[in-house]
């Protein structure tokens, strides 16, 4: 199992767990992993691709990040372009999608008890810690 980061401290608030949602050959997610660790943080690490996340699960997370789950999917991918692209579908059916195919997921996901940010550039990250 990953380690988890508990009880750490940031900021003077000690923080209960963070968790990265990662894929290990994305640059992106190398880089915020990368960061995290230069921090003093060993965060949970989740590959989502392996160990993909549940309708609830991803719920959650777009709840912490503020977003809808539109805005969450990666455009760029080969999936989106040729399932999705100019779709008008729900919020639970552009969630579904995503959980059926996480790889159009945005990455990384950083969870730091109820926040979130996303990985993209790397320091946003530190503005939930």
């Amino acid at each position: 199992m990953p380690n988890c980061c508990s009880g750490v401290s940031i900021n003077n608030e000690t923080v209960v767990s963070i968790k990265i949602y990662h894929n290990p050959r994305c640059r992106k997610s190398r880089e915020t992993l990368d960061l995290l660790r230069s921090k003093g943080i060993d965060p949970e690490i989740r590959e989502y691709l392996k160990h993909p996340l549940g309708v609830a699960e991803l719920t959650e997370i777009l709840e912490q990040l503020k977003l809808s789950a539109k805005d969450l999917v990666r455009k760029s991918e080969q999936i989106y372009k040729d399932h999705y692209k100019n779709k008008m579908l729900t919020e639970a059916q552009w969630i579904q999608a995503m959980v059926d195919n996480p790889k159009l997921i945005e990455r990384p996901i950083v969870v730091a008890d109820k926040k979130a940010a996303i990985g993209r550039p790397p320091e946003n990250v530190l503005e939930i810690l």
